[in-house]
């Protein structure tokens, strides 16, 4: 591959953002992209295609394809990847380059480094290599190390992983900043003032790719004791099946856990809002997160939350005040806080709720994101300028 050569001035108007889905793009960015367009900012959108994509155009973004193994680790095709994204970058010269998920934020950033780019990254989780650990974990953050050594800023959603980068020497402190999560639309996610539809059985809802990583075995098997003692209470699930990851469930146990009655399994949606409406309690008990959108959207419409106590997933709770912290990987300890949740009044779980939407409403707005967001790109705008 060629090393950085010199370039022709930066066009100081066009950012590129890209992430390993088109509906990533949809789903979490678009505030992001609006507020770069209202900005006077071009904004083009690299990600892989998918069902989503046609949707970018309506955005008012430019698109382009970029093809990503996500899941893989062959480094024939990453090469291949990096190749790619350097091609890329060498003919579309942006001001900056904003990464978000793994294949973007390693070898998007590196090409954007050999063509002199600047890049934003956006750590939002540390994904099955930092759980797992092993030769996979070795290998990421070397990668990692590599990719964010000239980033102009990296930021992360919770302190625990940012401290784990910099003690790694994967990133300098003085290149990192913290976000409250990818922000949280108050206006669309809010309370609602209708009653539930089924008042007399409790209902706790999972949202989340299912992976066993996010807890869901632990979810399964603390249903079967909480129902041994509350046999009305429900159990759901909502969530991506048949996802590229080495740890994802499969199809076979989900359907093995409806045909037991133990779950319903409510398949994926473009909209959530009415699933956890109808919940609750919102649930997660995974072993490691960035800043969970799940709990996140459920808190911001008035949803206690039972989660684990580990980084990302504790920023979120403040134990019995809008939910309870479970131990992680622990069926036991999260039956018993799903016991005590449904043991409750009504008034006591509707004023964990209002805590919650309080908590999203100091903390995890999206104006908080956006916001530092454009300062980053102004500050790159401005030295441009200067060039």
């Amino acid at each position: 591959m060629p090393g950085r050569e010199p370039m022709m001035p930066a066009a100081r108007s066009k950012i590129i953002v890209s992430t390993n889905t088109s509906w990533n793009v949809v789903n979490f960015r678009k505030g992001l992209i609006e507020a770069l367009q209202s900005h006077g900012y071009d904004v083009v959108i690299v990600a892989p295609r998918d069902e989503y994509t046609s949707l970018i155009s309506a955005m008012g973004c430019r698109y382009v394809e970029l093809e990503m193994d996500n899941s893989g680790m062959s480094p024939l095709r990453d090469m291949a990847l990096l190749w790619r994204f350097w091609r890329l970058l060498r003919h579309e010269r942006p001001l900056a380059f904003v990464g978000f998920t793994i294949k973007p934020n390693v070898f998007g950033s590196i090409a954007a480094n050999l063509n002199g780019v600047p890049v934003i990254n956006n750590i939002s989780g540390l994904g099955t290599a930092f759980v797992r650990g092993g030769l996979l974990l070795r290998i990421a953050k070397a990668l990692y190390r590599v990719a964010l050594a000239r980033s102009k800023m990296v930021f992360f959603q919770n302190d625990d992983d940012r401290t784990l980068f910099v003690i790694g020497n994967l990133v300098r402190k003085e290149q990192t900043g913290l976000l409250p999560g990818s922000g949280i639309d108050l206006v669309r996610f809010t309370p609602s003032s209708e009653a539930r539809t089924n008042p007399g059985a409790i209902v706790f809802l999972l949202v989340a790719r299912l992976l066993w990583d996010k807890g869901v075995g632990e979810f399964i098997e603390a249903a079967r004791l909480v129902r041994q003692k509350m046999p009305g209470v429900r159990f759901q699930l909502l969530g991506f099946l048949d996802v590229e990851n080495r740890t994802a469930v499969s199809r076979q146990h989900v359907e093995q856990w409806v045909g037991e009655g133990l779950i319903e399994y409510l398949g994926t949606t473009d909209d959530v809002r009415p699933f956890l409406r109808a919940a609750d309690c919102v649930v997660l008990p995974s072993y490691r997160e960035g800043t969970p959108r799940s709990l996140l959207e459920a808190a911001a419409m008035g949803k206690p939350l039972i989660t684990t106590d580990v980084p990302g997933c504790r920023e979120v709770v403040d134990h019995a005040i809008n939910g309870f912290l479970c131990k992680a990987r622990d069926t036991d300890d999260l039956a018993s806080k799903m016991i005590e949740f449904a043991m409750m009044d009504d008034a006591s779980r509707g004023r964990m709720g209002v805590e919650g939407r309080n908590k999203v409403e100091r903390q995890f707005s999206e104006t908080i994101v956006i916001a530092k967001y454009m300062q980053q790109i102004e500050k790159l705008d401005g030295l441009a300028a200067k060039e």
